[in-house]
């Protein structure tokens, strides 16, 4: 069997049984021999499919039933499979064939307004009660911080908020501008800490609509507004921006427009912290699946993605953190939270859309635990005398 063989490459360290849809077995590595993670394939066309276009075949036949993991989980078998892959690709063939959808969607993907719009709708507004099901109690649907093991998912969004405002170096009746602003959690920390005054952008009609009544249920909507725009048509000047998990939407041909229009709404004594995914890779394509399903029109940004276009508007990239580790720790919080609720989100959507949410989870979780991705935080002024002398003392204490 051609998968065999695939699967048999692949497994440096620990192994899996796989079953061809005539239930033949194939030992591939070396599996657990009491209970090994079994691969049941059900349909012929697999054997084939699984060689031209991996990235996207596998998760697709994940939906349709055709695959069943016995002895383990699907994350048990993503994290094995992409321990040992680690950085390289499954196959060439499937690296070719993202490369040929890559060059095709340079040429016809542009994030324009309201291709953005349409995109961010497509994720964020397919109903408030599926994200209720696995975020945490604030709706932070971006990476978490964890300082222990131990802590909660609570405790870890919390701690990323607080990490964030340290970052920006407040000060009370600055003006703060929150893009991309989700569910307002951010704005309304920002709120409270501060005597600042902050508004969030967001595409997205249902956020909107949230966070405007939630900012009246806080008895914060003094000191919090919500605007339903598109990042390039936000006017005025601003003391302090941030961003997070808003720029992988952008797209890259956007990159120098989004950051020169941090640098147009920034005062010169501004400051500004971008929170986003990156990649530890060069310039690549995107992930096939998460493309078509999950986030149409995003791409992960390399760490040169950003410096260039930053360098090209002005800016000046007066801190860089990468977050290691953390974000692999969220999305397994997220996918534990969203399988003890599979139930509910069947009746809601169906069991396609509930192993389509699975595999979303659960792939991304592993790739940021075994192959290219991480978080990285920007933070960007436009002047040396915008920040403290204690250089980042002023973040820890």
């Amino acid at each position: 069997m051609l998968v065999a063989r695939l699967f048999s490459k692949i497994y440096k360290k620990g192994g899996i049984v796989l079953v061809d849809y005539t239930g033949q077995k194939f030992i591939c590595g070396d599996p657990d021999k009491d209970k090994p993670l079994t691969l049941k394939i059900l349909n012929k066309k697999l054997n084939w499919k699984f060689l031209i276009n991996p990235d996207l075949s596998f998760p697709e036949a994940y939906m349709k039933g055709e695959i069943v993991i016995e002895n383990g989980s699907l994350l048990d078998f993503l994290n094995l499979t992409f321990e040992n892959l680690g950085r390289q690709e499954i196959n060439t063939s499937g690296y070719l064939f993202k490369k040929i959808l890559h060059t095709w969607r340079f040429f016809t993907n542009y994030n324009f307004p309201g291709k953005s719009k349409k995109n961010v709708q497509h994720h964020y507004d397919i109903g408030e009660d599926l994200y209720d099901l696995f975020l945490d109690n604030s709706r932070q649907y971006s990476c978490a911080y964890w300082k222990s093991s131990d802590e909660t998912l609570e405790d870890a969004q919390k701690n990323k908020i607080n990490h964030i405002i340290k970052k920006l170096n407040l000060s009370p009746g600055q003006t703060v501008l929150d893009i991309g602003s989700g569910w307002g959690s951010m704005c309304f920390e920002i709120a409270r800490q501060s005597e600042c005054e902050v508004t969030g952008y967001t595409l997205s009609k249902n956020q909107y609509e949230y966070c405007v009544n939630k900012a009246k249920e806080l008895k914060l909507d003094n000191q919090c507004h919500f605007e339903l725009s598109d990042y390039r048509e936000i006017k005025g000047k601003f003391n302090r921006i941030v961003s997070v998990g808003m720029l992988e939407h952008v797209g890259r041909k956007f990159y120098k427009t989004f950051f020169k229009k941090i640098n147009d709404l920034m005062t010169d004594d501004g400051l500004s912290l971008i929170h986003t995914i990156g990649s530890v890779d060069p310039k690549g394509p995107p992930q096939p699946f998460i493309n078509k399903y999950i986030f149409p029109g995003g791409i992960v940004p390399s760490g040169s993605d950003l410096i260039d276009s930053v360098e090209k508007t002005g800016l000046i990239l007066s801190d860089m953190e990468s977050l290691i580790l953390h974000y692999d720790k969220t999305l397994e919080a997220w996918l534990e939270r969203f399988l003890k609720n599979r139930e509910k989100a069947k009746r809601m959507y169906s069991e396609k859309f509930c192993k389509m949410w699975e595999f979303y989870l659960a792939s991304c979780s592993a790739a940021f635990k075994y192959r290219d991705l991480l978080v990285y935080q920007l933070q960007l002024v436009k002047d040396f005398q915008s920040l403290p002398n204690n250089r980042r003392d002023y973040i820890y204490s």
